[in-house]
């Protein structure tokens, strides 16, 4: 097998994932476990849940990644492991079975950011690609700008105030009667609704030195429009919330038109060109097209990793974890995992 290998092993939250990439870009496997249906009975992930399941999944996750890239484990030149942020106990499942395997074959060991790594799955399937750039990375624990320098320097730029835009999907989804995960479940209903409809609230950054977001008042605005201005009333069950659809259509454009906004004004501020969207939310559909279009008018490019690399996954922990090693970035087996 020609090019350096890298195993990539992700277990940062609910899924159980493990990759093989060559040379930081060419996809040789990607094979995820699922939690959501565990979880959706819930209404959310549950850490106890999560790092169980990680624990039985982990090692036939990791033969399934070897045998669909058909290689063996000392075909491998590293081994590349999400170790922050997450869930401490899912992460150090991941870790655990990360140390195990390079110790075993005498292997270099390399802890990878989840976040940088989201931001590099944008890059992975680009035939060129050109830094740097603005990236935005927009999930169900974050929603943040970088400047990135190259895959291994990035520059927080701003963040939200209060929720991520994931975890408002997961709150809104709960306020209209639909399922867990909130993201996929909102969009669907949204589909039958008009955008325009309802009149909801964008907030925008009074900052001059970067983006800020905030999407507690676009969640509360949809609360009353569920369930009236009386805070002792109750949510009404889903068949009797009148303009459903479009309360699901009028939010998902609001909150694009947040990320959109504050990207646009951000890259334009910055000098940059190009605006990469990562994360879980980068697979909503309405997102990809605003943010596409929208940049477009500004002479700006948008890039987004496919829907399969949006989602946590381990092509992007080997990919950017590559990088990682290529830069001396070997941690040895004192390397620890951090929840932030």
């Amino acid at each position: 097998m020609s090019g350096e290998l890298v195993l990539g092993i992700e277990s940062s939250c609910d899924e159980t994932a493990a990759a093989v990439v060559a040379d930081g870009r060419r996809i040789l496997s990607s094979c995820v476990h699922s939690q959501a249906a565990m979880h959706a009975v819930y209404g959310g992930v549950v850490p106890e849940i999560a790092g169980r399941s990680h624990l039985q999944k982990i090692l036939p996750v990791i033969d399934a990644a070897l045998a669909e890239a058909r290689v063996e484990l000392d075909d491998l030149s590293a081994i590349a492991v999400t170790t922050r942020p997450g869930l401490i106990g899912s992460l150090l499942v991941g870790l655990s079975a990360a140390k195990g395997l390079a110790f075993a074959r005498g292997l270099p060991l390399v802890g990878v950011h989840h976040i940088e790594a989201h931001v590099h799955a944008a890059t992975m399937e680009a035939e060129r690609f050109e830094y740097p750039c603005l990236a935005l990375v927009v999930s169900g624990g974050h929603t943040a700008v970088y400047r990135v320098e190259n895959p291994l320097a990035l520059e927080l730029l701003g963040t939200t105030l209060d929720d991520a835009a994931g975890e408002a999907f997961d709150k809104v989804a709960h306020l209209l009667g639909l399922g867990y995960p909130g993201g996929p479940a909102v969009s669907k209903l949204a589909r039958e609704g008009d955008p325009r409809a309802i009149e909801l609230p964008r907030y925008r950054s009074k900052r001059a030195t970067g983006p800020e977001f905030s999407f507690s008042g676009i969640k509360t605005a949809v609360l009353y429009q569920v369930r009236g201005q009386d805070a002792r009333a109750t949510l009404p069950p889903p068949e009797a919330i009148p303009r459903r659809a479009d309360i699901a259509a009028s939010f998902e454009q609001a909150v694009c038109d947040v990320l959109v906004g504050e990207c646009l004004r951000a890259a334009e501020r910055e000098g940059l060109r190009t605006i990469l969207v990562a994360g879980g939310v980068a697979c909503n559909q309405r997102l990809r097209a605003e943010m596409t279009m929208r940049a477009a008018e500004r002479g700006l490019v948008a890039v987004f990793p496919s829907p399969a690399y949006c989602t946590d996954n381990a092509v992007m922990i080997a990919g950017l974890g590559w990088h990682v090693w290529k830069a001396g970035g070997s941690a040895g087996l004192a390397l620890e995992a951090s929840p932030r």
